[in-house]
């Protein structure tokens, strides 16, 4: 596991990922609900709390003090928030037939949040000596 994060190609294949999926027309997209019941907000908790985790696994094997690492993570959850933010802005005006939809970005902040919280207890609580 420790290869895969080694670069930084994983986390950025997931951010652009997200940037497609939800820059697509929604005549792109199958109906909402005919499919799985709020599949939208599955969606979104997967690939914001994913982007979190990535990008954090990716900083944790660039051997950094757990005070700079704790604040990269903390980058990275501010970042995926203001994603998840500005990609409905841009679903409401620049996308045809997408809405904005408040749901989306707490479901965002929230999936981010946990990912975030995850990777601090888990990523940054290895023993000291491992990190200087």
């Amino acid at each position: 596991m420790k290869i895969i994060f080694r670069t930084p190609y994983l986390a950025l294949a997931w951010t652009i990922v997200i940037q497609v999926l939800l820059c697509l027309p929604g005549s792109a997209l199958p109906d909402e609900g005919s499919f799985i019941p709020n599949i939208d907000k599955i969606v979104h908790t997967v690939l914001f709390g994913g982007f979190v985790a990535f990008w954090c696994l990716y900083a944790d094997r660039k051997n950094y003090t757990i005070k700079k690492e704790a604040a990269i993570f903390f980058a990275i959850y501010l970042l995926a928030c203001i994603n998840g933010i500005g990609l409905e802005y841009v679903q409401k005006y620049y996308i045809p037939n997408r809405s904005f939809d408040q749901g989306d970005i707490i479901v965002d902040i929230i999936s981010a949040s946990i990912s975030y919280g995850l990777c601090n207890v888990y990523l940054l609580a290895e023993p000291s000596s491992l990190k200087a």
